[in-house]
């Protein structure tokens, strides 16, 4: 499961969510917009930065990292593109860190030289692992639960969440979410499979956009032949059509070389380079070996 771009995309389509995690009670957090904003001259990428609009001067930029992986560099290299964008971009507004563990057990970065930006409440760590079995939270923190909810507990509570009203919201948003969430944390179902678990009439589930975009008839046509046969074209195809997109938004239209490794890469290589592709800040850096 790539759950790295789940919560990338929760922060995209629910900019609260980073507050609510954090514990932060911030003004017009609903105008804020995610980006993801490479500082030039530089091999840094911050793939998650809300901005607030200008109208608001006293709100803050929340850097935001959902960081699943151990790494020792961690707290190093991101706050060193913090602070290179706070410098580039001349910022002189607020700002706050806000980075997203499944759990402790995964926070490893050597965080000594900054523990004063942790002290005074500019860098707060979120574990979503802290979210279980807890009662009264909203849907954005429900939401963010459901990516490590195990896999008894997680279908009763994305029925929940598709029947929950979202005042001022469009119902479609949350199934889609909900949809989104329950494909990357149970990739070998089918798309039936998952209308099954929704408990849901299968026209709803075409009007998502994940639906459209991602797992629409081509793409279940062939996973579907691929589970019938006992191959895995199907499924491998469908990978390798989402890393397509991804790498087309990161890096711009790829070149015939790169389409035709993406073609040609077995499931395993394929769902490597999917858990690479955020953290990557070349092709190279994707495709290379672990290192």
């Amino acid at each position: 499961m790539h759950t790295d771009s789940l919560l990338y995309r929760l922060f995209q389509e629910r900019p609260a969510l980073a507050f609510t995690l954090a514990g932060l009670d911030i003004p017009a957090a609903a105008d804020y917009r995610m980006q993801a904003i490479e500082v030039k001259q530089t091999a840094f990428r911050l793939d998650g930065v809300l901005l607030p609009p200008a109208s608001h001067p006293e709100a803050p930029i929340i850097f935001t990292e959902a960081q699943f992986q151990g790494r020792p560099t961690f707290y190093g290299r991101w706050l060193a593109a913090i602070f290179l964008y706070l410098y580039r971009h001349r910022v002189t507004r607020p700002w706050q860190a806000v980075v997203v563990f499944p759990h402790p057990g995964v926070d490893t970065g050597c965080l000594t030289p900054y523990e004063s930006l942790l002290n005074c409440g500019l860098l707060r760590r979120v574990y979503l692992q802290d979210l279980l079995g807890l009662d009264g939270l909203g849907l954005d923190a429900r939401l963010a639960r459901l990516i490590i909810l195990d896999a008894a507990q997680a279908p009763a509570e994305a029925r929940a969440l598709v029947a929950t009203p979202d005042p001022g919201a469009d119902p479609l948003e949350m199934l889609d979410l909900v949809e989104t969430i329950l494909v990357y944390k149970f990739p070998t179902l089918s798309r039936e499979e998952i209308r099954a678990m929704l408990h849901l009439p299968e026209m709803e589930l075409k009007k998502t956009r994940f639906y459209q975009e991602v797992f629409g008839e081509g793409r279940q046509e062939g996973w579907q032949e691929g589970r019938q046969e006992g191959r895995q074209e199907g499924r491998q195809g469908g990978v390798a059509d989402t890393l397509l997109r991804q790498v087309t938004t990161k890096f711009g239209p790829p070149t015939p070389v790169t389409r035709q490794r993406l073609a040609s890469a077995d499931t395993d290589t394929l769902l490597r380079w999917s858990e690479r592709i955020l953290t990557a800040t070349s092709l190279d850096e994707l495709f290379g070996d672990l290192h």
